[in-house]
């Protein structure tokens, strides 16, 4: 994980994560979805989990640099 550059996770996220930018990102139709009790079909699912995946890895990835910096 500590190999994996920031600036590399942050182009994912803007790329992959926030795809397609118009009408609205699915990341941010998926997640109202959720929060609406409307996301059932497995195909919505994988698209929530595949957009997601980006900002996890990134969440991870700094989580992991201030762990390092406590110790």
């Amino acid at each position: 994980m500590k190999r994996l550059p920031i600036s590399l996770l942050v182009i994912l996220c803007l790329t992959l994560g926030l795809a397609p930018f118009v009408p609205e990102p699915h990341l941010w139709q998926k997640l109202k979805m959720l929060a609406g009790g409307t996301l059932t079909r497995p195909v919505d699912i994988f698209d929530l989990m595949l957009h997601g995946f980006p900002f996890v890895l990134l969440a991870l990835r700094l989580l992991a640099r201030d762990s390092k910096a406590v110790r």
